[in-house]
C-alpha cells in the first residue's frame, strides 16, 4: 500500500511499512522513514509505485486546463477526487487524481483551498480581480526588467522623470521605478545617484546636492506665498547721527550700523542701530508666518536663500542713502572708555555708508592702526570703536573666539563655465581676530547681551543663547554664555535673518512701549519657535559646511591641484592649508599633532562629496604649533 500525504505545504508518497490507524510509518522514495498522521492522508493506492506517482502526476498536471477545471468544478466545496471523477469521467485512477490535486493546488486563484484535498471555486468577480492583479504584476516585472536594462546601458526610462527627486532623495522601494535601480544598480556597481548621472539625469553635481537640501526643507520650492505688505512703521524719531554699517561685499540683509557722536570732553556717545523689522511685521501677520516657517536664511557659496521676501529685506535693510526704522542701543562713553550709560530708543536712523570688509581692511588693520591711519570715510569713528572695543573684550575676560584660525570667503562666478558645470569658485583667506572683526564682534555682544539683560530684568519672555560645560544651547531662561564671559545673551542683533532675534525684536518693542509681549513665558508656541529654530538653524549650517566642501573639491579640480599640503589633526584626519577641507588620508604614517605633510590626490568624487588622498612626505614646518593651532582652533560662537 502506498499514499500520498501532505507534510509542511508540499505533497510526498511512500509505501506503508505499518497502519496503526491514527498514524502510518511510511518509507519514502528515498529511503528515509517517517511517522505520518491519517489526518494528513490524502490518497491510497497500490499503483502506480510511490516513487512513480508525483512523477507521472505532475506531467499529467501540466495538460489540465485551468480555466476549463475552473467551468467544470461544481459551486459547492469539493474534494479533488470528486472533481477528478468528473473531469475523467469514470473512477480515477491515482495518477489522474493525484494530477488533478496538483493543478488545484497550483492555481490559487482560481480555486481556494478549504482544507486538505478540499477546494472551493473562486467567485467570478474576484477571479477576474485576481488575474487582473497577476497581470498587473506580470507587466509590471517586464517594465522593470526592460527599465533596469535601460538604465544599465545608460538611457533614462520615461518613466523616471516625474519621480526623478524622490528617486534620488526618498526612495521608495515599492515602487517599479526603485526596483530597476536597485537591480541595474547591482549589475553596473554604481550608487543609485552615479547611474543616473551616467544616464544624464543629474545636470550637474551641484544640483544634485542642492536638490538633497531643497528636498528636505523646501518640497514647495523656495519662491515666497503671497503676502500682505508689512506696516509702515509711524511716529518714529529721527536720530540726530550718521550711521554707517561694515559687511561683505555681498551682504543685502545689513541688520546693524554704528554711529559715533563726540563730545567735547573727549567722551562720546556710541550708537548700535538694530534693522527693525519687528515695527513693521507683527507675529500672526503673512510675513510673520513666514518667518516662523523659514526661521533662518540659508547661507551657501554663491546663493543664499533669505528668510523674509527681497522686498521686504530691501524696506528694512540698513541701506546707504536710506532712513531706516531701527531699535538702537546707545552707549555714553566717557573719555577713558569706561561705560558711563545704556539708553535703548525706537527711532528712524538716516545711514551715511555701508563700508565694505574688502574695501577698508587694507587702509584699517593692525599695521596702519600702529603706523597711522590714512584719510578715508569715517576711520576717525573706526579708530575710536575699535579702542571701545578693546576694552570691551578685556572687560569680558575673554579673548575673541578664534583668533588665530583662518577664515575663507567664497565667491562663485556663475557666468563662467567649467567642465563641471557653471560657477568658477575663488576662496579667498582671511585671518580673524582684525580690528575690525573685533570691532563688530564686540559691539554685538554688547547689543545682545544688554537688551538679554534687560528683557530679564523686566520679567519678559525672551530666547537666549547660553554655554555652560562647553555647551552652547537655546534656552528660555537668562543664563550665562561662559564662553563669551557675560551674564546672559539674547541673539537680537540679526532681525532680518533670523528668527530669533526677530521674536526677541517683538518683545523687546512691546517691552519699550509698555505693550503686552506677543510671546508669554514659556507658551507652547514660544517653546516650539526655540525647538524649531535650534533644529533648523543646525541643519542649514550643516548644508552650508557641506556645500563649503563641495566647492573645496571644485577648486581642487579647478585649480588643477595634484599635492597639496595639510596639516595633521589626528590619526588620519588632516586639514589642507589653502582651503578649509577636512580629508581622511588612510595612509598616513604616525605623526605629530600640526605636523605639516605633503598629500597627492588620486581621485575626487564631486557626487560623493569625497576624495582620495595619499601621503606622499613629511614637510618641515618652522611652526608646528600654528598649523596646528589654525587646524583645530573653534570659536566658542555665539
Amino acid at each position: 500500500m502506498n499514499i500520498l500525504f501532505e507534510e509542511d505545504g508540499a505533497f510526498k508518497s511512500g509505501a506503508v511499512l505499518a497502519d496503526n490507524n491514527t498514524s502510518l510509518q511510511v518509507e519514502l522514495p528515498g529511503g528515509r522513514r517517517v511517522k505520518v498522521k491519517a489526518a494528513n492522508v490524502l490518497l491510497r493506492f497500490e499503483a502506480p509505485s510511490s516513487a512513480e506517482l508525483l512523477q507521472r502526476a505532475e506531467a499529467e498536471a501540466a495538460d489540465i486546463d485551468t480555466d476549463f477545471l475552473w467551468e467544470a468544478c461544481p459551486e459547492a466545496e469539493f474534494g479533488f477526487e470528486e472533481l477528478a471523477a468528473d473531469y475523467a469521467g469514470h473512477k480515477p485512477g491515482a495518477v489522474e487524481a493525484a494530477a488533478v490535486l496538483l493543478r488545484l493546488h497550483s492555481a490559487p486563484i482560481h480555486f481556494h483551498r478549504k482544507g486538505r484535498g478540499r477546494f472551493r471555486k473562486a467567485p467570478p468577480e474576484i477571479l477576474q480581480a485576481a488575474l487582473a492583479g497577476q497581470e498587473k504584476k506580470r507587466q509590471q516585472a517586464l517594465a522593470i526588467e526592460r527599465m533596469a536594462e535601460e538604465l544599465a546601458a545608460g538611457i533614462l526610462p520615461a518613466e523616471f522623470a516625474p519621480g526623478l527627486r524622490e528617486l534620488l532623495y526618498k526612495p521608495d522601494r515599492n515602487r517599479p521605478e526603485t526596483k530597476a535601480l536597485e537591480a541595474a544598480c547591482a549589475e553596473t556597481h554604481l550608487t543609485p545617484a552615479g547611474l543616473l548621472e551616467k544616464c544624464g539625469a543629474i545636470p550637474s553635481t551641484h544640483d544634485y546636492h542642492m536638490g538633497r537640501f531643497l528636498f528636505e526643507f523646501f518640497p514647495r520650492g523656495t519662491d515666497f506665498p503671497p503676502f500682505a505688505a508689512p506696516v509702515e512703521p509711524e511716529g518714529l524719531p529721527l536720530a540726530d547721527v550718521r550711521a554707517f554699517s561694515i559687511d561683505d561685499a555681498h551682504t543685502t540683509e545689513i541688520d546693524d550700523a554704528f554711529s559715533v557722536t563726540l563730545h567735547a570732553d573727549g567722551g562720546m556717545r556710541v550708537g548700535i542701530h538694530i534693522a527693525a523689522p519687528g515695527l513693521g511685521i507683527m507675529p500672526d501677520s503673512d510675513l510673520g508666518r513666514i518667518a516662523r516657517e523659514r526661521l533662518s536664511t540659508v547661507y551657501m557659496p554663491g546663493r543664499k536663500i533669505t528668510m523674509l521676501p527681497d522686498e521686504v529685506v530691501e524696506r528694512f535693510t540698513l541701506a546707504a542713502g536710506r532712513t531706516a526704522p531701527a531699535v538702537s542701543l546707545y552707549l555714553d562713553v566717557a573719555p577713558d572708555l569706561r561705560l558711563l550709560s545704556r539708553e535703548t530708543r525706537l527711532e528712524c536712523v538716516p545711514v551715511a555708508a555701508n563700508l565694505r570688509h574688502h574695501d577698508v581692511e587694507p587702509l584699517f588693520n593692525e599695521a596702519t592702526l600702529a603706523a597711522g591711519l590714512p584719510e578715508f570715510p569715517f576711520c576717525g569713528e573706526l579708530r575710536r570703536l575699535w579702542e571701545l572695543a578693546c576694552v570691551l573684550e578685556a572687560g569680558r575676560g575673554k579673548p575673541a573666539a578664534g583668533q588665530q584660525r583662518k577664515d575663507y570667503s567664497f565667491h562663485v562666478d556663475w557666468d563662467a563655465a567649467t567642465p563641471r558645470g557653471s560657477g568658477r569658485i575663488d576662496i579667498e583667506e582671511r585671518p580673524r581676530g582684525s580690528p575690525l572683526d573685533t570691532l563688530v564682534a564686540e559691539l554685538m555682544i554688547v547689543v545682545n547681551s544688554t537688551w538679554g539683560a534687560c528683557l530679564r530684568d523686566a520679567g519678559v519672555a525672551a530666547l537666549y543663547r547660553a554655554q555652560t560645560s562647553g555647551k552652547v544651547r537655546m534656552t528660555t531662561a537668562a543664563a550665562p554664555h561662559e564662553g563669551l564671559g557675560v551674564d546672559c545673551y539674547a541673539w537680537s542683533s540679526s532681525p532680518l535673518r533670523r528668527y530669533v532675534d526677530l521674536a526677541n525684536q517683538w518683545q523687546l518693542i512691546a517691552h519699550l512701549r509698555n505693550e503686552p509681549p506677543p510671546f508669554a513665558a514659556r507658551s507652547p508656541e514660544f517653546l516650539a519657535a526655540m525647538r524649531d529654530f535650534e533644529l533648523t538653524y543646525a541643519a542649514y549650517a550643516e548644508f552650508q559646511r557641506g556645500m563649503e566642501r563641495y566647492w573645496c573639491l571644485r577648486w581642487l579640480l579647478q585649480e588643477g591641484v595634484a599635492q597639496p599640503a595639510a596639516a595633521v589633526l589626528r590619526e588620519s584626519l588632516v586639514r589642507f592649508d589653502a582651503i578649509p577641507l577636512v580629508l581622511k588620508v588612510p595612509s598616513l604614517p604616525a605623526l605629530d599633532r600640526g605636523a605639516r605633510v605633503r598629500l597627492a590626490i588620486e581621485n575626487v568624487d564631486l557626487l560623493e562629496a569625497e576624495a582620495k588622498a595619499r601621503y606622499v612626505e613629511l614637510l618641515a614646518s618652522s611652526d608646528a604649533d600654528a598649523a596646528l593651532e589654525n587646524a583645530m582652533a573653534e570659536g566658542a560662537g555665539e
